[in-house]
């Protein structure tokens, strides 16, 4: 199946007052494993991640064509119409055209304008090249869209757009990728863990990171960062792996 609207929270239980584990963003696509009168328990495709839906309509899963690369892309319901309407695809999207029309696509019944969007097959050569658009993107647990983010969720973004695999949670991205690097070495895209946390390294000396603390997505000094986790929360680098 096929989410069909703009964000979905997946909840780790059946209520909404349970925690957000994650979200699918427009696009995304995912198997139903259980179904109540109101929930839906779901296994996500992109990183088999299970959790629990508020119960849609949901469409079946088609190919989509292209993606959303800037940090949100405003829908219309027109093509060349100034009036947009209140919804917005956060980056990663992913939708299918149908239509076109000068600078605008069409998708489903709403039309996005051609510069928001990269064909679904399209790779930076820099993995991480879009990640400062998050920057002051506000922090929220399980959030993977332009309105909350946690650090996971903002390198498996990044990673899941240039179309490469990456687990959901700091800890299975920690044991999926494979090379370790000593801090020494350490060079721009590689990642850096700490029990529950991830940041991305931007250059020997600055990294960005959606931290929890300061309540956003911020570009922070490597040794500031490591002593403030420490002094904070008492605890040490646990690992550094490179993306290949």
């Amino acid at each position: 199946m096929k989410n069909i609207f703009p964000v979905i929270n997946v909840y780790k239980k059946k209520t909404k007052k349970s925690e957000v584990t994650t979200q699918l963003l427009y696009g995304d696509t995912f198997k139903k494993t259980k179904q109540s009168s109101a929930w839906m328990e779901i296994k996500n495709d992109l990183d088999g991640y299970k959790g629990f839906v508020e119960k849609k309509k949901f469409t079946l899963n088609d190919v989509c064509t292209h993606k959303v690369y800037v940090l949100y892309a405003t829908l219309y319901s027109k093509p060349n119409d100034h009036k947009k309407i209140n919804k917005k695809l956060s980056f990663g999207s992913k939708v299918k055209i149908l239509k076109k029309n000068k600078n605008f696509y069409k998708f489903d019944k709403y039309w996005i304008k051609k510069n928001d969007l990269q064909k679904i097959s399209h790779k930076n050569s820099d993995l991480f090249f879009y990640i400062k658009k998050f920057i002051g993107v506000k922090y929220m647990w399980g959030g993977k869209y332009y309105k909350g983010v946690d650090c996971s969720g903002l390198v498996q973004l990044l990673l899941n757009y240039n179309n490469k695999f990456c687990p959901r949670d700091a800890k299975d991205q920690l044991n999926y990728f494979k090379k370790k690097i000593i801090l020494k070495n350490i060079k721009k895209n590689d990642l850096i863990f700490w029990k529950g946390h991830v940041a991305v390294i931007l250059s020997k000396n600055k990294v960005i990171h959606a931290y929890g603390p300061l309540k956003r997505v911020v570009v922070m000094s490597l040794k500031k960062t490591i002593n403030r986790i420490y002094r904070t929360a008492n605890l040490k680098v646990i690992g550094i792996r490179r993306v290949n």
